[in-house]
């Protein structure tokens, strides 16, 4: 979708595919991550130091956030678990500086959803065998199955919309924001955007910041909790 609160499209491939915000931004975050985690590491020394401390102290939280939630046989899911938290943070943070979120584009959101939902079902069966994990959506009564089956497809439905609709609600609220600083500026005849540039700091703090990483957080907590579901 162009214009409006929607993604614009940023440029056209060979074809005639359109590629929107969401995707370049994207890009961005990921070539980020790979160059920042390559200039971080490229040196580890035995004794730590500098900045060497901070990321061991940012991989040994994941682990140990991934082992209390999941459990100590779980613990080879940590590498997932910090780099899905690490993207959905980045992503929501983007906007401070000045791009539009990718998860503010509900097609972020829910292939994220529809990996977790892959991954539920998927350790699930490998954890208890296809037919025990499959026997389990008869369960209490056989009558239930079909609830279960709809209760499970509205995994990733709800996981998609939790964290869009958070998002994309502080994206709408600071474009009204902006467009209403601007329209009050002209009516005083401020021709400098004084007021977009003081008023909006703390909605940013708030919807950008503070709530960026929380909806980040809960994304991942809920996916842990539900592939150990699945698999205990």
């Amino acid at each position: 979708m162009e214009g409006g609160f929607g993604p614009n499209i940023v440029f056209t491939l060979p074809g005639g595919i359109p590629v929107t915000e969401t995707v370049t931004t994207t890009w961005i975050i990921m070539a980020g991550l790979i160059i920042i985690s390559y200039l971080a590491t490229r040196n580890f020394e035995k004794i730590p130091k500098g900045m060497q401390n901070f990321i061991e102290l940012v991989v040994d939280g994941i682990y140990s956030l991934t082992g209390q939630t999941m459990g100590d046989d779980k613990i080879g899911f940590a590498p997932y678990i910090g780099t899905i938290m690490l993207f959905i943070a980045c992503a929501n943070l983007s906007g401070l500086l000045g791009f539009r979120p990718p998860t503010a584009d509900v097609n972020t959101t829910l292939g994220l959803s529809l990996i977790t939902f892959c991954m539920i079902h998927g350790f699930g069966m490998k954890s208890k065998g296809v037919g025990t994990y499959l026997k389990g959506f008869t369960e209490p009564f056989v009558v239930m199955t079909p609830l279960n089956v709809i209760g499970e497809l509205a995994t990733p439905v709800s996981l998609a919309f939790r964290l869009f609709g958070n998002i994309v609600g502080g994206v709408i609220i600071m474009s009204l924001l902006y467009g209403a600083l601007g329209a009050f500026s002209t009516k005083l005849g401020i021709s400098i955007p004084i007021l977009q540039a003081a008023i909006p700091a703390p909605f940013h703090l708030y919807f950008d910041l503070f709530s960026g990483i929380l909806q980040s957080f809960i994304f991942t907590m809920l996916t842990m909790v539900f592939v150990s579901m699945a698999m205990d």
